[in-house]
């Protein structure tokens, strides 16, 4: 892993196949996706387009 600075700010460097594994990580660290049944999910949609 390499530091490199462009314009005073800092970016990182680091080989590919770690790169994916970092986002293999931060992909099972995600919340899954909530189901809503058909009524909560027509209740959600009214409230947003309310907004």
């Amino acid at each position: 892993m390499n530091t490199l600075t462009i314009e005073r700010k800092e970016y990182v460097v680091v080989p590919k196949k770690e790169y994916e594994t970092l986002l293999v990580k931060a992909a099972a660290k995600s919340s899954p996706v909530r189901k809503l049944s058909l009524a909560q999910g027509k209740k959600l949609a009214y409230k947003l387009i309310d907004k």
